[in-house]
């Protein structure tokens, strides 16, 4: 496939530092439960106050800080993120226990973009020198699931646990096995047990259920962590779906501080991505670059609304730019993308080029439903990924056969 002509960035965790950021850390330290801000403020759309800023729609007064908090506080969808969304999300996180579905990793590989790598899977690496060493080699879990997986129990059990129907022969799989061979973990005498009831009596030999954390992290997993593998009575669990009085009280969020934290970690550039944008603007006059933002207005007396040679330079660098409140589309409106790719043509063909198409365009967005509606006009798009975005400047130096990344990045990075 041939280079693209035109490069497209998005501004806000791509060229400059995200402001999820800094949700992430308003809901560590105020104790928020995790994702919640961003899930008040994606379901308040399409007119949520967040979303009606950055079209322009509103200025940003008190009236607007009083509607983003009650977006923040919103009962109706405060339920929705209990009943379904953390429900969902804890299903997946349990499903990826390791040592039924025996990637330590596995969650990671449905969630990201990429492989997950020798590092993240940290808690395969071999055990320390401290531990205390076993009488007679113990086998692992899938070894002695693989060796005799009717004695320790249904290899798809999760299934028939958290599903209405009865595994199939199909989900089985291996499981259709011969019932012959004995399990270390039981006798001729005794009847077959489970594998929740082996682990009840002496762990020690299964493992610990959630033992990734425990290797891989500095705190010792919790009674939470540990979800679903607890073995206390089913009636003792809470529960966010049986009911709305297991659904506790609106977490109080100051939007109006929140909002300001996100504007002020946005001022500062991305490590990766700005340099990258400097030497592609200096070095490779061959591309035409834009970006294409979901922005907002500040109030004239605002630092922020005055002219800063940060803000400045990282504008000079776009021969276009297509700002949301500005325009009054935001992504992912179909109708933003159209614009500019209009105006990324009539810029190319003003210097005696042949024009832009969606084909000619990379885009860069660090939200998956930005990118799908880039990638449905026809731009091909490279997802920058919070906390890893030079993972996205190596994979735009593949697209466009460019070195993009100094010695030194590249060293560490790669």
């Amino acid at each position: 496939m041939a280079p693209p002509k035109a490069i497209l960035f998005d501004i806000g965790g791509v060229c400059v530092v995200s402001p999820f950021q800094a949700i992430m850390d308003y809901e560590n330290k105020h104790k928020i439960p995790k994702d919640w801000i961003n899930y008040a403020i994606s379901q308040s759309a399409p007119d949520g106050h967040w979303q009606r800023l950055e079209r322009g729609e509103i200025k940003m007064d008190a009236d607007f800080f009083r509607g983003f908090n009650t977006d923040l506080h919103n009962a109706e969808i405060w339920k929705k993120y209990h009943s379904s969304f953390r429900s969902s999300k804890k299903k997946l996180k349990d499903l990826a226990n390791p040592t039924q579905l025996g990637d330590h990793v596995s969650l990671k590989a449905e969630v990201a973009d990429s492989t997950p790598t020798d590092n993240d899977r940290g808690a395969q690496s071999p055990p320390s020198d401290n531990q205390a060493a076993p009488s007679a080699p113990p086998k692992t879990l899938k070894e002695l699931t693989k060796a005799n997986p009717t004695q320790l129990g249904d290899p798809v059990s999760l299934k028939a646990e958290t599903a209405e129907s009865e595994p199939t022969d199909n989900d089985r799989g291996a499981g259709l096995t011969s019932r012959q061979n004995q399990s270390p973990f039981s006798s001729s005498s005794s009847p077959q047990k489970k594998l929740k009831d082996l682990a009840k009596e002496n762990p020690s030999q299964l493992g610990d259920t959630v033992s990734l954390k425990a290797e891989t992290a500095s705190s010792t997993p919790t009674g939470n962590d540990r979800g679903a593998q607890s073995f206390d009575p089913p009636s003792q669990a809470p529960s966010h779906n049986s009911g709305s009085s297991h659904i506790p009280p609106i977490p109080t969020i100051d939007g109006e501080s929140l909002f300001w934290q996100m504007m002020k970690i946005s001022q500062e550039p991305d490590p990766y991505v700005y340099p990258a944008l400097q030497t592609l603007s200096r070095s490779h006059p061959q591309f035409l670059l834009g970006a294409l933002s979901n922005t907002v207005v500040f109030p004239p007396s605002h630092p922020y609304s005055l002219p800063s040679p940060a803000r400045t330079a990282l504008h000079n660098l776009f021969s276009v730019f297509i700002a949301s409140a500005e325009v009054g589309l935001r992504k992912p409106h179909p109708e933003i993308y159209e614009l500019a790719i209009k105006r990324l043509d009539k810029f190319d063909r003003e210097k005696g080029e042949s024009g832009i198409t969606a084909q000619d365009i990379v885009f860069l967005d660090d939200i998956g439903q930005n990118l799908k509606a880039a990638k449905d006009t026809g731009m091909r798009t490279i997802r920058v990924q919070l906390g890893k975005t030079w993972r996205a400047v190596k994979e735009l130096e593949g697209v466009i056969g460019v070195e993009l990344m100094d010695e030194r990045t590249r060293r560490s990075k790669l």
